[in-house]
């Protein structure tokens, strides 16, 4: 009786300390995994617009201790834009969450398999699979009244017409950002929209989607479509096409989250 009484107290003790040790080792892993959040945060801009209009996502990840680069793509066509953006993704430290707008979506489609990048974000943004190109997305649904982006003109560059760029591109900014905004705006070489891509990083690696709702220069069901099909996780905000400048905590709060793989 004795035996038995020693072997089941023997037994509880080593329950006990299994228990201890399991339960040292997740904590252990729930710390690791909350010192290893990735920190460096690449940006990459549309057409008719440049990085600067991510001032404010830059403050606040910046002051949340985010490494946030913005890159300043040409826009003069998919393999120069990719070429610059991976310039930027050599030069980070580490493990990296690449972060498109509109047009910027199909640059960090292709540039998204540079092997730093761990995860991507679009925002309000085209996301075409291997092959498409964005035209091809861009026609898919009528387009908004207040849609104004102009014909090419006689040098292959596609600008947004004045008339229309406060209502179509970012009618949730003043005037006077929106007076700025055009006149600093960077047209884009007609060709880039009918450039096929040749691989697909979302396939491979975590994706995040914001659905502008107020776009009007790219249809918000056509981002919905987009994000489905590829099970991107999405978060709609209610915003214009350049809602990461009408929404900056919004948008960064989605960014975060890319960065912690939720």
């Amino acid at each position: 009786m004795k035996t038995k009484l020693n072997l089941n107290v023997r037994l509880i003790k080593a329950i006990i300390a299994v228990s201890i040790l399991l339960t040292l080792m997740l904590l252990l892993t729930n710390a690791t995994m909350a010192q290893s959040h990735i920190k460096n945060v690449v940006i990459v801009h549309g057409a008719f617009a440049d990085g600067s209009g991510w001032r404010g996502v830059y403050n606040i990840l910046s002051k949340k201790g985010y490494h946030v680069t913005v890159v300043q793509n040409p826009l003069t066509g998919l393999k120069d834009d990719v070429s610059a953006t991976n310039r930027i993704l050599d030069k980070q430290d580490g493990p990296t969450i690449l972060v498109g707008h509109s047009w910027g979506g199909v640059v960090i489609t292709e540039a998204g398999m540079h092997p730093k990048v761990a995860g991507l974000v679009y925002v309000a943004a085209y996301q075409p699979d291997k092959g498409e190109n964005t035209a091809k997305w861009a026609s898919e649904l009528p387009n908004a009244p207040e849609f104004g982006i102009l014909p090419p003109d006689k040098d292959g560059f596609v600008y947004y017409g004045k008339e229309k760029f406060r209502a179509g591109f970012a009618a949730d900014l003043s005037k006077d950002e929106t007076d700025f905004l055009f006149a600093s705006q960077q047209p884009i070489f007609a060709e880039s929209f009918v450039s096929a891509i040749t691989t697909a990083a979302w396939r491979d690696k975590p994706s995040y989607g914001i659905v502008a709702t107020e776009d009007k220069s790219i249809n918000p069901e056509t981002e919905r479509h987009m994000y489905k099909r590829s099970n991107t996780k999405i978060t709609e905000i209610k915003g214009s096409h350049l809602v990461f400048a009408s929404q900056p905590a919004a948008v960064a709060k989605v960014i975060v989250a890319a960065s912690k793989q939720q």
